[in-house]
């Protein structure tokens, strides 16, 4: 069996023993360990109570990762989720006391209830891997993964994610409302918080990091890269975006695609992939732009994807 047979069947076990807490949700599940794979970060944006936060419990015991939660509030600061310096009188010099930042895996809960300022703790840290605190810079762990959630901008108390923080994400998903199978066996089934504590992990982080470097290696064809670049100047030249992509949302796309390449159990990214990890990918990072007759234009994904042929 080699590397991505095996890889591939612990990425199945991993996918089914999540969808065993959330149901019906299959190809969000497939995104968000995408995200974990390609070493990006995942937004989840949707209505209170549809099951972001169980997701990002369920992923992290599945994968075997080191767990912390930071509830985001208005009244949150940075030294709450990155650490701060107390002075210890017994040695007459201070200690960092590390926040929960310093872990494999962060949930960011309700992203958008803090300020600002609080928001922008995590942008060194989701694109360095590293903190900067009292001007020590500080690694985080390897792997390093932050899922967030994020309620709908237009409801109380929410503060709108600068493009900068939204760029940070590789993907930005949402799990939407359960069919009425799935929602009915959450009804009449068990808590889903007493069956997340009973999971068993499938991955390790050994394992984990081996599969995100498996996934780094995907073969790419230069085919690929010349679909990928057609995309990146289609969106940089056309009337229906106020900006293009930049060099960063090129390799997110590629990398993304790689990531779920591996778990579609396939030896290289075919044209399928970049198609299918294409709305996740842009559509936080691509507002399209509203004609004059007041009727919105389709989501960046698909206005590309009607446009852009594969090469």
């Amino acid at each position: 069996m080699n590397n991505i047979t095996r890889t591939t069947s612990l990425l199945d076990a991993a996918t089914a023993r999540i969808a065993e807490i959330i149901l019906g949700k299959d190809q969000q599940i497939k995104l968000a360990l995408t995200c974990l794979l390609a070493r990006g970060h995942c937004l989840i944006e949707d209505q209170p109570g549809v099951g972001k936060t169980t997701l990002a419990h369920a992923i992290a015991q599945v994968m075997g990762l080191d767990f912390q939660r930071i509830q985001f509030t208005s009244d949150l600061l940075p030294a709450d989720v990155l650490g701060v310096s107390v002075f210890n009188r017994d040695m007459s010099q201070f200690e960092f006391h590390p926040g929960p930042i310093f872990s494999h895996f962060i949930l960011a809960d309700e992203i958008n209830r803090a300020t600002p300022k609080t928001q922008s703790a995590l942008l060194e840290a989701m694109e360095e891997h590293q903190v900067t605190i009292e001007g020590e810079t500080r690694d985080l762990p390897d792997p390093f993964f932050v899922i967030a959630t994020q309620n709908p901008t237009h409801q109380i108390g929410t503060y709108d994610l600068p493009e900068s923080q939204l760029d940070r994400f590789l993907m930005r998903i949402d799990l939407g409302y359960p069919d009425r199978d799935a929602e009915r066996q959450l009804l009449e089934g068990e808590d889903r918080r007493s069956i997340i504590r009973n999971l068993q992990a499938v991955f390790d982080k050994e394992q984990l990091l081996e599969t995100q470097q498996l996934s780094a290696n995907m073969h790419v064809s230069p085919a690929i890269f010349d679909y990928v670049q057609s995309i990146l100047e289609f969106t940089r030249h056309s009337n229906a975006f106020e900006f293009g992509l930049s060099p960063r949302g090129g390799l997110a796309l590629v990398n993304a695609a790689k990531s779920y390449a591996l778990i579609d159990a396939q030896q290289y990214v075919l044209p399928e992939h970049i198609q299918t990890v294409l709305p996740a990918v842009v559509n936080h990072r691509l507002p399209v732009h509203i004609d004059p007759g007041d009727k919105q234009l389709s989501s960046a994904a698909e206005h590309i994807l009607e446009s852009i042929s594969v090469c």
